[in-house]
């Protein structure tokens, strides 16, 4: 597995870094990621020597991807890291919350760079890559951008303009042999989010949303990831996995006045005397 992992530091993107190896190594093969982070700091240089130790080529690139010419360095870089590509994975995104009313144009810009823009022109320099060696492509997006997240600034809009790129992507590179697809994950614990689910109250509540009960943890996402990107997902392409226990299609179960889900161990159907 040859992989650019983008967003690479704890969290989401280091889940992923470290899956992708563990499935290599239980495949037999080797691995070789070059991770990229906006600036290095002693989480990512542990997250690489941890991948090393793990018997894989490591290495971290640093770059703000709202710069374009970010995307095409760190892919060259990759490409001499990895000896090739597998598999892009387009993990890094940021949040700009404000109402729209007051939104700017500079924060609509950079959401958009780095959020949209960034995986296009990452997938465009590794495009002839990837089509030698029939990989793939998956981009992180997220349940926002399915349902919109009033007060979110330009967050939603632009992942849900990220799943449609990436949609287009796997029409226009499939015949290529190059697929294409996304996870959008739902609520997820990370060292970016903990400080809210350190509030106790909080945290219980976010779980209680969820159908399967809990907020997904960044190992939840990087197996999603992991598929999309491996073999055993050799003939999918064009999907968008929403990651999120449940909690995007619950909507109706929290309309007052409607029968409750039942409790787990009970039978819901008919009456017995």
């Amino acid at each position: 597995m040859r992989a650019l992992v983008t967003g690479a530091s704890e969290g989401i993107g280091g889940a992923v870094c470290r899956r992708l190896v563990a499935d290599a190594r239980k495949r037999g093969d080797e691995a070789a990621i070059l991770l990229t982070v906006r600036s290095l700091r002693p989480e990512v240089e542990a997250l690489v020597a941890d991948l090393r130790d793990q018997g894989a080529r490591a290495e971290v690139a640093t770059g703000d991807l709202a710069d374009p010419d970010t995307p095409q360095r760190v892919v060259e870089r990759a490409l001499e890291v990895c000896g090739g590509l597998d598999a892009l994975v387009s993990n890094a995104g940021m949040m700009g919350p404000a109402p729209l009313a007051d939104l700017t144009l500079e924060g609509w810009d950079r959401l958009y760079a780095v959020n949209t823009r960034a995986t296009w022109l990452l997938a465009k320099a590794a495009h002839a890559a990837l089509a030698d060696s029939r990989g793939a492509v998956v981009a992180v997006s997220s349940m926002s951008g399915m349902q919109p997240h009033a007060g979110g600034g330009a967050y939603s809009s632009s992942k849900a303009a990220l799943i449609m790129l990436v949609r287009q992507m796997a029409q226009e590179w499939g015949p290529q042999g190059i697929r294409a697809n996304v996870v959008s994950p739902g609520m997820t614990r990370t060292p970016l989010t903990e400080r809210i689910y350190a509030d106790e109250e909080v945290a219980a509540r976010r779980a209680r949303l969820v159908p399967l009960g809990r907020v997904a943890l960044p190992e939840d996402i990087a197996a999603a990831v992991a598929f999309l990107a491996g073999p055993d997902a050799a003939y999918v392409t064009g999907e968008n996995l929403c990651v999120d226990g449940g909690y995007s299609s619950s909507i109706m179960s929290h309309v007052p006045g409607l029968p409750k889900r039942a409790p787990q161990g009970t039978d819901s159907g008919k009456d017995h005397p």
